[in-house]
């Protein structure tokens, strides 16, 4: 008899378990289906109650592309950190990288950002698209370190400390450092990447730069079609 007993309670939990995982699905199913629809709002709700039935990290990713749509980025982030994290597959898991490097980079934490970016690649080498993402946060992070006015106050304190004596030679001592400089700009590579790679990002973003940023703005959250398995 009281083995009986625990036959059923066993057989109860087991059930109970399936069932939350079956509505969880349908919440996730039914997210998809708002977050397609660009109802953000709607598939944020349902997003919330698949989590709230079952964890998963397709929920967290789900959910973080729900709220980065409506440009709740700090929110955002957070869900896919727990999305990386928990996720195994690893295609995913790149996702989550890139788009947290995504929101990141909305909150203009260039740092964070290109770390997120550079998470992404160690997964996920070949992803042009993370690339270009890199490189673009790596530039605004050297111009969030280094803004352009520092760097003329810079120069103009070398010139001082360092003045020649004619005209002449200042001008040309200062056509060399502009030149200096360039080469400079145009030596200076994105870590984790070649110099060929880097060399045709950098031209990517100088010329399509306004396109990028776009893409940004319109949510580079990459989104899955909720599966049984992530």
């Amino acid at each position: 008899m009281k083995l009986q007993y625990w036959l059923f309670i066993g057989c109860f939990i087991f059930v109970g378990i399936h069932l939350n995982a079956q509505t969880a699905h349908r919440y996730l199913r039914k997210g998809d289906t708002g977050y397609y629809a660009e109802e953000y709002a709607k598939a944020e709700e349902n997003y919330r109650r698949a989590l709230a039935k079952k964890q998963s990290a397709q929920g967290e990713y789900n959910l973080g592309n729900a709220i980065y749509n409506q440009e709740r980025y700090d929110e955002a982030a957070t869900r896919y950190e727990r999305a990386a994290q928990a996720g195994e597959d690893n295609r995913q898991r790149a996702w989550a990288y890139y788009n947290l490097g995504n929101a990141r980079f909305q909150q203009e934490d260039y740092e964070k950002s290109v770390e997120a970016y550079k998470n992404a690649l160690r997964i996920n080498p070949t992803d042009v698209e993370t690339k270009v993402n890199l490189a673009l946060a790596q530039k605004r992070l050297q111009e969030q370190q280094n803004p352009p006015e520092q760097q003329q106050e810079e120069q103009e304190n070398n010139e001082d400390q360092q003045r020649p004596d004619s005209s002449q030679e200042q001008d040309q001592q200062q056509q060399q450092q502009q030149q200096g400089e360039s080469e400079q700009e145009q030596s200076q590579q994105p870590q984790d990447l070649t110099m060929e790679e880097a060399r045709k990002l950098l031209e990517i973003i100088e010329q399509e730069e306004q396109k990028v940023q776009e893409k940004l703005r319109k949510a580079q959250a990459r989104p899955t079609k909720s599966k049984k398995g992530w």
